[in-house]
């Protein structure tokens, strides 16, 4: 199997299709490294050299590019990326569909999520999917926002659990819950000792929030200008435990969701009360990729993920986050 420039976009050509040649060939994209290759697939970096240099032999150029940190596509690699990752899932999905039983869901589901989502919401999915529907693999991610975003616009995930700013969904996201925002401190600041405060305190307040960009961090912008607030961000971090931390030791406010909150409730003694005046809502959401298929597998974790959002919105088991000590 090879493939043809023809008619201006490259196709696929050949009887034969060497499946675990090209599956290496993604692993290879992803890894960013022949050497990590060899070490996922137990073997030599010149045994995976010899593999990649069969499917150059076949496409008639390169297809990655060697650097001193390792290998990058080419152009033609990046040509014929997305065929190669439709063909591979495509096959895959075969195979699972011919092993498929009793209308029993079987394969791998990639999933990125937000590591404030990890846990109880994706922990308990995993837990789940394990005692049901065994024959599932569940393959998670964990990045930021715009990270997310870019996995699913590639295809490097099927499914993302994000958080969208607008009530409507899109895209044919759906909706899990609704999570607002607190500002968050250590235990016993006198700013945070009730349940609400207003968004005006935060107008000069010492706050560490996400790097940019973030989407997060624009619509603080956008409501600090309408509400005549100056944000003061001391310190940026995408590591939700740095964030806690920092807010532990008093050394600056952060603003984050309940699902955040009450995992670092655990570890770090904290406060927090909610925004108001106005209030800041997010949307938790299940986002598909454009480039993947609504296999059985893939439906069955949107089943099992939306049950789950439901059952920890009607009983949240940490409850409104406050104070921990």
């Amino acid at each position: 199997m090879y493939f043809r420039y023809t008619d201006q976009t490259w196709v696929l050509v050949g009887a034969e299709m060497d499946y675990s040649a090209w599956k290496l060939f993604l692993d290879a994209v992803e890894l960013g490294s022949l050497s990590k290759v060899a070490v996922a697939y137990r073997t030599s970096q010149p045994h995976v050299s010899r593999q990649i240099g069969e499917l150059e032999d076949e496409c008639g150029g390169r297809l990655f590019q060697r650097t001193g940190r390792g290998v990058v596509l080419t152009e033609l690699g990046q040509r014929i990326l997305p065929k190669v990752r439709t063909w591979v899932t495509s096959t895959e999905q075969l195979s699972n569909d011919i092993r498929t039983t009793a209308g029993k869901p079987i394969g791998t589901v990639r999933i990125g999520i937000l590591p404030s989502t990890a846990h109880p919401l994706v922990s308990t999915l995993y837990y789940q999917l394990r005692e049901r529907y065994p024959l599932i693999q569940l393959s998670v991610r964990e990045g930021q926002g715009a990270q997310l975003e870019t996995w699913l616009e590639n295809g490097n995930v099927d499914l993302a659990i994000l958080f969208r700013h607008s009530p409507l969904a899109r895209n044919g996201d759906i909706y899990l819950s609704e999570a607002q925002t607190y500002l968050v401190s250590a235990a016993g600041d006198p700013l945070t000792a009730g349940p609400t405060v207003a968004f005006s305190v935060l107008d000069g307040l010492p706050l560490v929030m996400f790097c940019r960009p973030n989407s997060w961090r624009d619509q603080f912008d956008q409501l600090s200008a309408q509400h005549g607030v100056s944000l003061n961000v001391v310190a940026e971090a995408d590591s939700l435990s740095l964030q806690t931390q920092i807010a532990a030791d008093g050394s600056a406010y952060a603003l984050l969701g309940p699902y955040a909150i009450a995992a670092a409730m655990k570890h770090c003694r904290l406060q927090a009360a909610k925004l108001v005046e106005p209030e800041v809502p997010r949307y938790l959401a299940l986002a598909m990729s454009p480039h993947g298929e609504l296999t059985l597998a893939t439906r069955t974790v949107m089943q099992v993920t939306r049950e789950i959002a439901a059952s920890l919105a009607a009983n949240p088991a940490e409850g409104t986050p406050r104070a921990s000590g």
